[in-house]
């Protein structure tokens, strides 16, 4: 694997130095960071052997592939000379809302540019992140965007036009799934359930459905057909499901979402 250097040192670049380090994509030598100040990037290197750069061209020494993991906001603010520094190297942003024409004005002579979106369930190694590059990749370049997306979990190229809708279902995603969950939960309770059975029984139930659903490939109307019987509780409970329009309260979120994550991008 080439060397990565890592612009910014916050969860998602810890997940995919834990990853890369945990699958022997890379070694701690092949790797650097720098932070905006907030000391993470000395927190990850002490923690993984990585190393901690005290400039941008200590950074970008020997670096074949940056990674854009600062906030989205600090784009506008990074140091210029980093438009110099990354001459003919792979820039990699992971940065929400930011468009590849706007990544080429400030990396103009970068050997590529790959925007990917990520989601949380990365910094376990359990994510799926889309990614769409400025230009057709390398092999070489195709082998180490493979390597530091991958340290996430899943991977799917897209067009960058479909972006924006992974980042309303994929990208915020998970947080539908925290308020299912934590809805859950509080039914069990009204129900008449101690809240901390509640939480576990809502917790197991929501953990093991989706390996259900990831291990067996099946529709989950499937799978849902397979627990309801006629007239009984879960068909009860779907009826009212129905009744009260989740799907569609569903589609209006990723909806929702997608639209806000359009508008931003417009903004960036």
């Amino acid at each position: 694997m080439s060397k990565i250097a890592f612009l910014g040192a916050g969860r998602m670049a810890s997940a995919i130095v834990d990853g890369l380090l945990a699958r022997q994509v890379c070694q701690p030598a092949d790797l650097a960071c720098t932070d905006g100040g907030d000391d993470t990037a000395r927190t990850l290197a002490s923690r993984t052997g990585i190393r901690a750069a005290t400039t941008l061209e200590d950074l970008v020494a020997g670096a074949d592939a940056i990674v854009l993991a600062c906030k989205p906001q600090q784009l506008a603010g990074l140091d210029a000379r980093l438009a110099e520094l990354t001459a003919s190297r792979l820039v990699l942003s992971i940065l929400a809302g930011k468009r590849l024409e706007r990544l080429a004005r400030s990396f103009p002579r970068a050997r590529n540019l790959v925007r990917a979106m990520p989601n949380t369930p990365g910094q376990i190694g359990a994510g799926i992140t889309a990614w769409c590059a400025a230009a057709p990749l390398t092999a070489e370049d195709r082998v180490i965007i493979s390597g530091i997306l991958g340290a996430l979990g899943k991977v799917v190229e897209l067009d960058e036009p479909q972006l924006d809708a992974v980042t309303g279902l994929s990208g915020s995603g998970p947080a539908y799934v925290f308020e299912f969950a934590a809805a859950l939960r509080d039914a069990g309770v009204a129900a008449g359930l101690a809240r901390d059975t509640a939480w576990r029984l809502a917790l197991e139930t929501v953990v093991g459905s989706a390996q259900l659903l990831a291990r067996t490939g099946t529709e989950p109307e499937i799978l849902r057909d397979q627990v309801t019987s006629p007239n009984g509780t879960t068909y009860a409970g779907l009826q009212r499901m129905a009744a009260r329009g989740f799907r569609d309260l569903m589609r209006e979120t990723v909806v929702a979402a997608t639209e806000r994550s359009r508008e931003l991008s417009r903004d960036s």
